[in-house]
């Protein structure tokens, strides 16, 4: 029997008439690695932000032993996330057992980029298939006092290693914050064509993590695009399996992403799971209920567990979220 906690702030009925909800297709595994990260980004987490204790995160082989049972159940993508990934150790390790499941699913990974330049290469080298890179600003002084942290130069020298070491279809993620940096739209645009990245506007989210938006404003969608399309003409793309609606900037020909969760809530189509560091197995970032996996790895058949798991989640996905996410970003993997 699945332990079901159901959702911390349910706005779509109580948890049984959640239960009760259309089973969803689940393809996407995110899987927080560390809640730690070497920045302290606003819209992520609080500065004076408690961290995890070592011993309380799930290993690479518990991690993969809840990704396998999934996988055989339909997921094909496995997306790595933290806080920062990359300041586990031996982080490669994890990818070449996570592309050694059976069928060999898709391994991405988002990443700050400031560790990039000493682990790329052994990343390529173990299988990762594509990376993200998190990136809101061109400026460092801008970078400094949205992170906390100096790391601009670092991270812009990370994207040079990724490319060096082979990685191609990198896509950059730009959170936009009215006030902060809605005025660089056109300065990422021209980046990422100049580097040929595929350019992704993520529409500002309310969390816990972030005062629910005080210290930032929400640029809306139409916004957004209102701001690219003074640049150039946007050709509207078939939109994929994932969250972003895509364009074609015409006058350079670049492909890129908008992701607006809050103005255009995508969750009748979510095919994603979340796994935190810690092992707790999320439907939703915002909400929707979850399973804590510890217990089900120690049952003497933890793969017909994890199945259960896995259909009472995909049952709980909420039609539409309340548009605040009522945890800290950096323990859920943004």
């Amino acid at each position: 029997m699945i332990h079901f906690d159901p959702p911390r702030v349910p706005t779509t009925g109580d948890a049984a008439a959640l239960q009760q909800g259309a089973a969803r297709k689940i393809t996407y595994l995110r899987v927080s690695v560390t809640d730690r990260c070497n920045l302290r980004c606003r819209y992520c987490m609080p500065s004076d932000q408690d961290f995890l204790r070592p011993d309380s995160l799930l290993s690479y082989e518990q991690i993969v032993a809840v990704a396998r049972p999934l996988v055989a159940r339909g997921v094909n993508k496995i997306r790595i996330t933290g806080g920062e990934p990359l300041l586990r150790r031996s982080l490669h390790t994890l990818v070449s057992m996570l592309k050694a499941l059976p069928g060999s699913p898709e391994v991405v990974m988002t990443t700050n980029a400031l560790l990039l330049g000493r682990h790329a290469a052994a990343l390529k080298d173990a299988g990762l298939d594509r990376l993200n890179v998190s990136l809101d600003t061109l400026r460092p002084e801008r970078f400094e006092r949205l992170a906390r942290r100096p790391g601009l130069e670092q991270a812009l020298k990370g994207l040079d290693a990724a490319s060096a070491a082979g990685f191609t279809n990198t896509k950059l993620n730009a959170v936009v914050m009215g006030g902060f940096n809605d005025d660089e739209i056109p300065d990422l645009l021209t980046f990422s064509a100049e580097r040929g990245l595929q350019l992704r506007f993520i529409e500002f989210m309310p969390m816990a993590s972030n005062g629910y938006g005080l210290d930032a404003e929400r640029v809306p969608l139409a916004e957004i695009l209102a701001r690219i399309a003074a640049v150039g003409e946007l050709v509207p793309l078939e939109r994929g399996s994932g969250p972003a609606s895509t364009y074609r900037l015409a006058s350079t020909g670049q492909e890129l992403g908008l992701i607006a969760a809050i103005s255009m809530p995508f969750c009748d189509s979510c095919n994603r799971l979340r796994l935190t560091s810690d092992g707790i197995l999320r439907s939703c970032l915002f909400e929707g209920g979850e399973v804590s996996v510890r217990a089900l790895l120690a049952d003497p058949d933890p793969d017909a567990r994890l199945g259960e798991a896995l259909d009472v989640l995909r049952r709980v996905k909420p039609l539409v979220h309340d548009g605040q996410g009522h945890v800290h970003m950096n323990r859920v993997g943004g």
